[in-house]
C-alpha cells in the first residue's frame, strides 16, 4: 500500500508540473493591463496628434512643407548577415532582411518593412509638434555592401537653419545584426514641460514561420530594467495587453518565436508604454506592436544627443548574448533550474554537435546518448528499488493481511521492514523526480531552438514544428487537425517502456492504469510540439528499454530474495525465542521435596 501510495503520488505531480509547466514556460510574471481597454483606445497613444498647440512661425511653415510629398531616397546598408533599407523618409529603417534565413515560403526573409513598421521621434519645439517620421530628410551617402573591417555609414539631415537641424547617423559593422543609430536634434527651444523626447516606434509583426499559432503565442514585448529585472507582456493571450512602466529601462524588444527586433538605449529610456494585439483575422501577421520610449531630458533644452543600437536577429542564445545585458533572456529557457540546465548543459552540448554533423536526426540521437549517460546512476537506482520492491510485495501483502484494517499498525510493521531490509520506499520515486529537471529543459529547448528550424530528416520537413502525415477534416479538442508521425511512435514506445516497468513494478490497481494513460495524455499534449522533440522522446523511450534489460543483468533478484529469506528466518527465530521465554516467565516453579 505504501508503495502503491507512493508511486500514485509521483506520476500525479510529474503530470502536475508538466501541465504546469506547458503553460507558464517563462521564469516571472508582470502586472497586465486590464483587458477591458480596446484597440481604439490607444491608437492615438503610438502617434498622437498635436494637443492644442497652433503655431504660424517659421518652424510650423517649415514642417508643413517638410510634409509635402516627394521622391524618398532609399539608402541600403548590408553586410553578410543582414541588409537594411534605410528611407529618407522619417529617416528610419524601412525594411530589413536577413540574409541568412527564409520564411515559411522559401522566399527571403524580411523581418519588418515599410508596411509593417513605422519608428521616429516626437518633440515639441517652439510650440510645434515634430514627428521625425513624416520629414523629408536629406543625405549625400549611397548603398554600401561593408566587408572586412569597414564600417557602413549614412547620415540623415532635416534642416530649418544652420543652425537648427535634426540628424540621424546609422552604422552597421561587417557582420551581425547590430545597426548603430546616432542621433541630434540641436538649436531648437525644446518643451521640457513634457517630460523629454518620445521616440515612438509601430511595427505589425509579420508571419515567417508555418505554424502561425505557436507563433502567435510565443510573440510578445520584452523589457529589461536598469536594475536587471526582465520584464515581458503576456504571450499566450488573445487579447489586448498593454503596460506603462515609470521605472528606467534600459532596452526594449519585440520577440518572436525564432527572431527578434530590439532597441537598447545608450542612457534608460525613462518612461515606457508598450501595447500587444493580437491579430487572429490574418493569415499573414502575428501581433500589432506598439511602444512610445522616453528619453529623459538634457541640462539645456537647445540641443539633445543620444544613441541607439538597434538588433535585428535571430533568437540564438550566442548571439543574443554578445548584444547587452539580460538581452538573451529574449530566448526563454525555462524556470532558473531548468534554465540552468538549458545554458550550461544543452546549449553547450548541442552546439559542439553541430561542429561535426550537419545531420539534426543524429545530432538530437547523440544528445539522447550523452544524457542517457549522465544519468544512468539515476536509472539504476530507480530500476533496483523496482526490483526489490517487487521483491518484498509478497511480505508487504502478508502484513497488510495481518492487520486487516488497522492500517496504522500496518504501516508501522512495513517501516521496520524497510528498515530491516535496507530498503527506502522512495527510492523509485526521487530518481524520477531527480530527472524532471531535465525533462522539462528539453520542453523549452526544442520549441525555442533556432538551429532546427527549416531542418530535415526522415519525413519531417522542419524539425522545429510538427511533422503532419496526415491532416484530418474535423479538429479534435487538445490533439489538432493534423496527425504528427513522431508523436505515435514516441506514444507507442513509451507505452512498451511503461509496460516493460510494470513488469518488475509492484504497483497494481489505479496506479497500474494510471501509467498506462500518461503515454496517450502525452499523444496530444506534444502532437502540435515540434517533432524534434517527439523525435527525442522516442529515441530516449527505445535507448532506456535497452538499458533497463542491460540494468535487469546487473540487478541479482536472489540476493534480494536471500536476504529477504534470512529477515524471514531471523524474524521467526527471535519469535520463537520470546514464545519460549514468555512460557519460562508464565510457567509456575517447581516445589522442591
Amino acid at each position: 500500500m505504501g508503495k502503491d501510495k507512493n508511486s500514485l503520488i509521483g506520476i500525479m505531480l510529474i503530470i502536475i508540473i508538466l501541465f504546469t509547466y506547458n503553460h507558464f514556460f517563462k521564469p516571472l510574471a508582470t502586472s497586465q493591463t486590464p483587458n477591458n481597454q480596446t484597440k481604439d483606445q490607444t491608437a492615438s497613444d503610438t502617434f498622437p496628434l498635436p494637443q492644442g498647440r497652433v503655431s504660424k512661425n517659421s518652424l510650423d511653415e517649415a514642417l508643413v512643407q517638410s510634409q509635402q510629398e516627394v521622391v524618398a531616397q532609399e539608402v541600403i546598408l548590408e553586410n553578410k548577415d543582414i541588409k537594411v533599407t534605410l528611407t529618407s523618409r522619417g529617416a528610419q529603417v524601412k525594411e530589413v532582411l536577413l540574409k541568412n534565413y527564409q520564411n515559411h515560403q522559401g522566399e527571403p526573409l524580411v523581418l519588418l518593412d515599410d508596411q509593417s513598421s513605422t519608428m521616429g521621434f516626437r518633440v515639441t519645439a517652439n510650440e510645434v509638434d515634430i514627428r521625425t517620421h513624416e520629414l523629408y530628410f536629406t543625405t549625400p551617402d549611397g548603398d554600401q555592401c561593408v566587408t572586412e573591417a569597414a564600417i557602413g555609414q549614412v547620415a540623415f539631415t532635416w534642416s530649418l537653419t544652420p543652425d537648427q537641424y535634426i540628424k540621424q547617423v546609422f552604422s552597421l559593422p561587417s557582420q551581425g545584426y547590430q545597426l548603430t543609430h546616432n542621433w541630434e536634434i540641436v538649436g531648437f527651444d525644446l518643451d521640457m514641460t513634457l517630460g523629454g523626447i518620445d521616440f515612438l516606434w509601430y511595427d505589425l509583426i509579420k508571419r515567417v514561420e508555418q505554424d502561425i499559432k505557436a507563433c502567435r503565442d510565443k510573440s510578445t514585448i520584452n523589457y529589461y530594467l536598469t536594475n536587471h529585472d526582465f520584464r515581458y507582456l503576456k504571450d499566450r493571450s488573445d487579447n489586448f495587453e498593454a503596460e506603462t512602466i515609470q521605472r528606467p529601462i534600459q532596452w526594449v524588444a519585440i520577440k518572436q518565436r525564432f527572431f527578434t527586433a530590439g532597441i537598447i538605449a545608450e542612457e534608460a529610456f525613462i518612461n515606457v508604454y508598450v501595447a500587444l494585439t493580437p491579430t487572429l483575422a490574418s493569415n499573414t501577421t502575428i501581433k500589432e506592436a506598439k511602444m512610445r520610449l522616453t528619453i529623459p531630458n538634457a541640462e539645456t533644452a537647445k540641443a539633445r544627443y543620444g544613441k541607439f543600437t538597434w538588433y535585428f536577429g535571430p533568437n540564438d542564445y550566442s548571439t543574443l548574448q554578445r548584444v547587452t545585458q539580460g538581452f538573451s533572456q529574449n530566448l526563454s529557457l525555462g524556470w532558473p533550474v531548468v534554465k540552468w540546465i538549458n545554458q550550461y548543459l544543452i546549449i553547450p552540448v548541442f552546439t559542439w554537435l553541430e561542429k561535426y554533423t550537419s545531420n539534426y536526426g543524429l545530432i538530437i540521437f547523440l544528445l539522447v546518448i550523452f544524457i542517457k549517460i549522465l544519468i544512468v546512476p539515476l536509472s539504476y537506482s530507480s530500476y533496483r528499488s523496482m526490483a526489490e520492491m517487487k521483491v518484498l510485495q509478497p511480505a508487504l501483502d502478508a502484513i497488510k493481511a495481518k492487520h486487516g484494517n488497522d492500517l496504522q499498525k500496518a504501516q508501522v510493521e512495513q517501516v521496520k521492514l524497510y528498515r530491516e531490509m535496507g530498503i527506502n520506499p522512495l527510492s523509485g520515486c526521487i530518481p524520477l523526480l531527480l530527472q524532471l529537471p531535465i525533462l522539462l529543459a528539453m520542453f523549452n529547448f526544442f520549441p525555442n531552438a533556432i538551429a532546427l528550424r527549416q531542418k530535415s530528416f526522415l519525413w519531417a520537413h522542419d524539425l522545429s514544428t510538427y511533422d503532419a502525415i496526415m491532416q484530418l477534416p474535423f479538429n479534435i479538442p487538445y490533439y489538432g487537425s493534423h496527425v504528427s508521425l513522431f508523436t505515435l511512435l514516441m506514444t507507442a514506445s513509451t507505452l512498451l517502456y511503461t509496460w516493460s516497468n510494470n513488469q518488475i513494478s509492484p504497483a497494481q490497481g489505479f496506479v497500474h492504469t494510471l501509467s498506462y494513460l500518461m503515454p496517450l495524455t502525452f499523444m496530444f499534449v506534444l502532437n502540435t510540439f515540434p517533432a524534434g522533440l517527439s523525435f527525442y522522446y522516442f529515441v530516449s523511450n527505445l535507448i532506456t528499454f535497452g538499458q533497463q534489460a542491460l540494468i535487469k543483468r546487473l540487478v541479482d533478484e536472489k540476493k534480494i530474495k536471500q536476504k529477504l529469506a534470512k529477515h524471514k528466518a531471523k524474524n521467526m527465530t527471535g519469535k520463537k525465542f520470546r514464545s519460549q521465554a514468555s512460557l519460562r516467565a508464565t510457567k509456575p516453579p517447581r516445589k522442591k521435596s
